[in-house]
């Protein structure tokens, strides 16, 4: 298993992740283009894959332009392995590198990554749209 900033050419795979999900799928997945992708990993922000046998099984996106956390998924068939726990931190490490300023994520109520993200310490602050909005501070992360 290896870690490691995603590269233009792990876009495929990213997408290939992203729509097997079982939760927090997308209603349409044209929603989220390649170039979208490509925007969040080189412009507004950095994102990470985790490979297995050349294969991208997880991966994770970080918006410094709107101090959010873009994308944190897993392929169903890696899940329970410490993946998105690796992802996650990689992620907020290097964020909080390059800013003290809080960052945001949403996500539907009543699914397992509701249950992670509370457990990674993140605050519930109110809703966006239908899910629901977490929040992590500087403090809060360097100081759990």
């Amino acid at each position: 298993m290896t870690i490691r900033e995603a590269k233009l050419s792990d876009i495929p795979q990213i997408q290939i992740v992203r729509n097997a999900v079982k939760e927090n799928t997308l209603s349409d997945p044209n929603l989220v283009t390649d170039k979208d992708c490509e925007e969040f990993l080189f412009e507004r922000g950095k994102g990470w894959v985790c490979e297995i046998n050349d294969q991208v099984v997880g991966f994770s996106i970080v918006d410094l332009q709107e101090n959010n956390i873009w994308a944190l998924f897993l392929h169903p068939d890696f899940e329970n392995q410490g993946i998105g726990r690796l992802l996650h931190d990689i992620m907020l490490n290097w964020y909080f590198e390059q800013t003290k300023e809080k960052v945001w994520l949403g996500t539907s109520p009543n699914t397992r990554a509701e249950t992670f993200y509370r457990k990674s310490g993140w605050k519930e602050i109110g809703k966006h749209g239908k899910e629901i909005k977490f929040e992590m501070t500087y403090n809060q992360w360097t100081n759990k």
